[in-house]
């Protein structure tokens, strides 16, 4: 498989909470520090006014925040794996609400069935027949992104987020598992940093992992000087944008029809396979 650069084919992956439990307001968008920036994690100690801790060592709920380590690369890609699998639905059928014209195209296409055909039930059976092929279209590229990704940065983390100048990875530890993980990679050209990688393990979500997860992120882009924070995603769940907006980021564009690696630009695929990325960005401090 040709792969692009990993910069090109590394989007951020957030599995967050449940809407109900993302109800924290927008922050300011220029930051002075973390203890002003965020409220504490419910069942934290009072956030110290004074810089964040390097290196390690934040706890959120009895889950500590440290960097990664090369033995806990094997929990590390199998979180990020497990999380990108649950696009494969969320993408077929969730994403179909936000794309109008292919809901007007899979109408159509049941019209023109019923008038050809004159079967009810070959109509009525034609939307399992156009989900089927979504699912089918849906998995088929998603799981080439996955490739791609397990054999770019996801091969070696430690080579490629801990050796990086401006770069670091973090995993989220609960009762000594790793339940949780997230990325940075710095951008010395305009001095930002990027969020990507951030996924939680399907079992212990809801305990406030993934917001602990990105303001490590936050945090580390506050002590290295960076002017912001960006990220991009394709994710459909309503909860993954509550939580990105929850840690202060501003929405600044999405594009349409968005394209992976592993797509073949097929006929059949543009019908049954759509992506939107959208585009966050959390300014920190003015240049």
């Amino acid at each position: 498989m040709n792969c692009s650069s990993p910069k090109m084919v590394c989007e951020t992956k957030i599995v967050a909470e449940d809407h109900d439990s993302l109800s924290a307001a927008k922050k300011e968008t220029i930051i002075v520090s973390s203890a002003q920036m965020w409220p504490p994690v419910a069942g934290s100690p009072p956030a110290s006014p004074s810089a964040p801790p390097a290196g390690g060592g934040e706890k959120t709920a009895g889950v500590s925040i440290r960097e990664f380590h090369p033995s806990e690369e094997e929990a590390a890609r199998r979180i990020f794996y497990e999380g990108i699998l649950e696009r494969i639905p969320n993408t077929a059928f969730r994403g179909l609400k936000d794309q109008p014209l292919t809901q007007l195209l899979y109408g159509a296409m049941a019209v023109i069935c019923f008038v050809v055909t004159k079967s009810l039930l070959m109509t009525c059976c034609l939307p399992i027949f156009l989900m089927g092929m979504r699912y089918y279209f849906s998995r088929k590229v998603i799981l080439s992104y996955l490739e791609c990704a397990l054999n770019t940065d996801m091969s070696d983390i430690e080579q490629y987020y801990m050796k990086s100048p401006g770069s670091c990875f973090w995993v989220a530890v609960l009762n000594g598992n790793v339940v949780g993980i997230v990325a940075a990679r710095g951008n010395e050209e305009d001095n930002t940093v990027e969020l990507r990688r951030m996924s939680v393990d399907s079992k212990y979500r809801g305990k406030g992992i993934a917001k602990a997860l990105g303001r490590k992120v936050l945090e580390f882009a506050m002590v290295n000087n960076y002017s912001s924070v960006v990220l991009g995603t394709t994710a459909v769940k309503v909860a993954a944008h509550k939580l990105y907006e929850s840690l202060g980021f501003k929405h600044v564009g999405v594009v349409e029809h968005y394209s992976l690696p592993g797509m073949t630009h097929s006929i059949l695929e543009q019908i049954f396979f759509q992506l939107r990325y959208h585009r966050y960005c959390l300014q920190l401090r003015e240049e």
